[in-house]
């Protein structure tokens, strides 16, 4: 159990995000508020959204899950990162906040429908808000199991405490709360896994010559991991940039293009430190602790053996600030995709701003629940991500890449490509649940990537 000391840090945290929460609730005066924070923000600010967004539970908690398991090839969840934000930032940013700016976009089904036609939108908006609802989860069970961890609670308990606070400022907030949120959460995640982090595991044992000499074996083999998952990661999570929604809508609010651009490069270089916080972490616990039976809770094991009152406290916040500071956006993400792209775009075109504004906020919290329970059935960290990585990248890459870059196609092929894509992505899940075949043992990345490139150039 914890200190009081540092349990007092961590609620003193939670209610901080509450705070920030409300206020940003009083700050806000319209629905581009709420979903883009009125397209004002500078490079830092941009720079923290993406880096709140994308170094979550996986990173963290997963991240050193994986090193301790596989070594330093389970720092290539972040490598895959970094390298979707330096593509993204070289060749998206600054077309995507001119597009937004040329048409008025606050989400990504608004973007696909400025070259595509309405039931391309549609299929675009389900898929997202199926992805985004498992990236929310992914987010929500690890911020649970960390909770369960360090106060004694059972699984259920911590996920409904977790839950309750990131849709409570989530849904009353919205992007404002969560930029707000996000300056503090990033500057936590920082101090917690480099600047505290890797100081406290060197002074207990996890020096560089300690960690090249008594890690196991094969922990310093860069494919140790697996070559097919890294290969299947290497595409999913990159393309996963171009066209998840949350950074779609971090460069409509982006005051310009070059800071549109700038901020997406500066959030790569962010990245850089917190991959060898991650490995360092992961690799120390591997020397202090091998043959651990379960290697999810491994972070937590040593933060609660090697680190003193007080900063024990304050790296437990910085774990949970990467948890929340990606479940906030993935929920609004999700709100925004059925309240402006289904809500408005099919049901009542003619919303008055008040009323669209309020349904927002109601969405927001049906999707915090949704994926509260989503996180209480599985559990699994990393498996849920990968669903969401995969169901978000393998029917909407091609279709994006191809109207960004100016080819010319047609609506009808980008909506049969996105359809059929998400039909064999699912199908393919369910069958290797139920051990249909041995076929479906291969990720289904790849047989969903493949329909959605046969379909869509076949149509075109």
């Amino acid at each position: 159990m914890l200190d009081p000391i540092d349990t007092g840090i961590i609620f003193a945290y939670l209610a901080l995000m509450i705070v920030i929460g409300l206020y940003a609730s009083r700050r806000q005066n319209s629905v581009e508020d709420f979903f883009v924070a009125g397209g004002k923000l500078g490079t830092f600010s941009i720079a923290c959204l993406w880096l709140a967004a994308w170094v979550g539970g996986a990173t963290i908690v997963g991240g050193t899950a994986k090193v301790y398991e596989f070594g330093i090839s389970g720092g290539w969840y972040i490598t895959c990162m970094i390298i979707g934000c330096l593509s993204f930032g070289s060749l998206f940013a600054a077309r995507v906040k001119r597009s937004g700016n040329e048409h008025q976009l606050l989400t990504y089904p608004d973007f696909i429908e400025t070259r595509y036609d309405s039931r391309t939108r549609i299929v675009a908006t389900v898929t997202t808000i199926i992805a985004y609802v498992g990236f929310s989860a992914g987010q929500l069970a690890a911020a649970a199991a960390i909770l369960s961890s360090l106060l004694g609670w059972d699984y259920s308990s911590s996920l409904l405490l977790a839950s309750s606070i990131i849709v409570l400022y989530t849904a009353t907030g919205g992007f404002l709360a969560v930029a707000y949120t996000d300056y503090v959460q990033v500057t936590l995640l920082l101090v917690g896994v480099v600047i505290v982090g890797i100081p406290v595991a060197i002074l207990n044992g996890g020096t560089f010559d300690a960690l090249i000499s008594q890690s196991p074996t094969g922990h310093f083999n860069p494919t140790n991991w697996g070559v097919p998952t890294m290969v299947a990661l290497g595409f999913s999570l990159p393309m996963s940039f171009f066209v998840s929604m949350d950074n779609f809508t971090r460069m409509f609010a982006a005051k310009n293009e070059v800071i549109a651009k700038r901020g997406t490069l500066l959030a790569a270089l962010f990245l850089v430190p917190l991959a060898v916080g991650t490995i360092w972490l992961g690799l120390t616990a591997a020397v202090l602790y091998p043959g651990a039976e379960n290697s999810g809770d491994i972070l937590s094991r040593l933060v609660m053996d090697i680190f003193p009152v007080g900063l024990k406290g304050l790296m437990l916040v910085g774990i949970l600030a990467a948890l929340m500071s990606t479940a906030d956006i993935c929920i609004l993400t999700a709100a925004a995709n059925g309240s402006r792209d289904i809500y408005q775009r099919y049901l009542d075109p003619d919303v008055a701003p008040k009323k669209l504004f309020r349904i927002s906020m109601i969405l927001a919290a049906i999707v915090g629940v949704a994926s509260a329970l989503m996180a209480w059935r599985m559990q699994d960290v990393v498996d849920i991500l990968l669903i969401a990585f995969t169901i978000n990248a393998a029917g909407l890459f091609v279709p994006t890449v191809a109207m960004v870059t100016g080819k010319s196609v047609n609506s009808s092929a980008a909506f049969w490509s996105i359809a059929l894509s998400l039909v064999t992505v699912i199908a393919w899940y369910i069958a290797s649940a139920m051990d249909v075949a041995a076929v479906f043992s291969f990720d289904p990345l790849w047989p969903g990537l493949l329909v959605s490139i046969v379909t869509f150039f076949g149509i075109s």
